[in-house]
């Protein structure tokens, strides 16, 4: 009779842990739709500027004006996906996307811009640049790639040059993405734990957390000196990266008068999410008064 009833729980017992464990996966299930359903409205939220971004490029076109849009921030910040987004319906034919690699030793010869001048549009183009000219602002600094003169002479002479390059008629619009340290940190630990996005992580992001105050102090003395009236920088907060894609859209397109601009689309940045780089060097100077330094 014992051994019956001692069966029948553990039978009972096999039963319930079925139950939970089905419970669970079904649970994670639900879990996992509420996140596509969540992702597939953001994406959809971005369609309308997607549309007006094709306007822009239609008009790019029509009128052979050129546009140089510069992504940059401290890696994970979220660049790539918002360059993906900007480019998904565009005209393969009448933009480019520039990722220069480290200089060929033909490059390191050459005077510092001549690789970027090689790669601005033509009339009725767009050129997007994930990482840029200022990579001699913060990352090269930073690890040594170049000397303090050359970082020195890069951030005296490129403020004459972009109000040229500005003068001669090309549209230029400087973005800068800014993380905290940790968010950061926690993209850095999606792509270790992601095989889906671990080649993102390279040995330059594995040492960005270490080199946080001295990217700072970089990209302060960046924003200082290189937002000008001519060629002014907008920083995105980019915590969350659908706020920072809509709002980096909303930054190119109100960045040309192009025709048929949809009225009833909200145009206008979110402050909450869009600094001009002038305000942004404020609230670091106020927050080091604070402080005694700089955080973001």
């Amino acid at each position: 009779m014992g051994e019956r009833r001692a069966d029948h729980d553990d039978r009972s017992g096999v039963r319930n842990g079925e139950v939970a464990a089905l419970r669970a996966a079904l649970a994670a299930e639900k879990a996992k739709r509420r996140k596509l359903k969540k992702r597939i409205h953001k994406e959809e939220a971005l369609i309308p500027y997607q549309v007006e971004l094709l306007k822009l490029q239609r008009h790019l076109e029509a009128n052979n004006m050129k546009m140089v849009v510069l992504f940059e921030g401290r890696d994970a910040a979220g660049k790539g996906g918002t360059i993906r987004r900007v480019t998904r319906y565009m005209n393969e034919k009448h933009y480019r996307v520039v990722a220069l690699g480290k200089p060929t030793e033909e490059q390191r010869g050459q005077w510092y811009l001549q690789k970027y001048v090689a790669n601005l549009p033509s009339a009725g183009e767009i050129v997007l640049f994930d990482r840029s000219w200022y990579n001699r602002a913060m990352v090269e600094p930073v690890f040594g790639f170049c000397t303090e003169k050359e970082h020195e002479d890069f951030l005296r002479g490129v403020v004459g040059i972009e109000k040229d390059l500005v003068h001669q008629g090309t549209v230029l619009v400087k973005l800068y993405f800014s993380v905290t340290k940790e968010e950061q940190q926690r993209r850095f630990d999606r792509r270790r734990d992601d095989p889906l996005r671990q080649w993102k992580l390279s040995e330059i992001d594995v040492q960005a957390q270490e080199y946080w105050d001295d990217f700072t102090e970089r990209k302060y003395e960046m924003l200082r000196r290189t937002h000008t009236s001519a060629a002014p920088w907008t920083v995105i907060r980019s915590q969350s990266k659908h706020k920072a894609r809509l709002n980096a859209m909303r930054m190119m397109l109100d960045a040309v008068d192009y025709e048929d601009r949809n009225p009833d689309l909200d145009f206008v940045p979110d402050p909450a999410i869009v600094v001009s780089g002038a305000h942004e060097v404020e609230l670091m100077e106020a927050e080091r008064i604070r402080g005694g330094r700089f955080t973001v």
